[in-house]
């Protein structure tokens, strides 16, 4: 019994932060220039750049990020424990 309590248990594995709006900040990139060099749409950018429901990461989106800003996928995510 004790084994099955132990698999309901909820886990807290932390949580991963978006840092996207500050890099392009820092660079003066805005999102509609950021849509022009990635031809991502509008309203994914501004997703990530609010960090508002991004459920699923594109890493398709994060490298073409990554190329246009010259960064890191660290500058852009952070993993924190709590």
């Amino acid at each position: 019994m004790s084994e099955f309590n132990s698999i309901m248990d909820i886990k807290q594995y932390g949580h991963i932060r978006i840092k996207l709006s500050g890099i392009m900040d820092v660079k003066g990139i805005t999102r509609n220039k950021m849509r022009s060099l990635t031809g991502v749409k509008y309203e994914v950018i501004d997703r990530y750049y609010k960090a508002e429901n991004v459920e699923r990461v594109d890493l398709d989106f994060l490298a073409k990020v990554c190329y246009v800003l010259d960064c890191r996928i660290e500058d852009i995510l952070e993993y924190s424990k709590d």
